[in-house]
């Protein structure tokens, strides 16, 4: 399904979590507004090491990052790995594969640097490469 949330459109794949799309996007827009900071949703995670680095990510509190490097060293793997699986997150926003960033720049974002960038700063979170 299609949400949107700071003007931009985000697929996530709906199937992976245990509420209706209305529910969804209601929590997307609070959070968007400022009235939520986590979502009160069950999401069933992949199986394997996608999984996993989603775990990872989900357990990573609202105004931090964690690192490629990081996440890795945790996971006993090498920082691409994690990258990739970043990149496999079926659930962007909701499982915050935002608060992943590169060591001294924020690296990439399926739903581009921008919204990255918007997501970190709505949440108070220190963006790499900045003073």
């Amino acid at each position: 399904m299609q949400i949107r949330v700071f003007d931009r459109e985000c697929e996530i794949d709906d199937s992976r979590i245990d509420a209706d799309a209305e529910t969804i996007r209601r929590q997307v827009r609070e959070y968007e507004a400022g009235e939520r900071t986590t979502f009160a949703l069950e999401v069933e995670y992949p199986d394997g090491f996608t999984g996993e680095v989603m775990r990872a990510m989900h357990g990573i509190p609202v105004g931090k990052t964690r690192t490629y490097g990081e996440i890795a060293a945790a996971l006993e793997t090498a920082p691409i790995a994690v990258g990739q699986a970043c990149g496999r997150n079926p659930i962007p926003v909701v499982v915050p594969c935002h608060r992943i960033v590169g060591a001294d720049s924020l690296t990439g974002y399926a739903g581009g640097l921008e919204l990255k960038r918007r997501l970190l700063e709505h949440e108070g979170a220190p963006i790499p490469g900045e003073a």
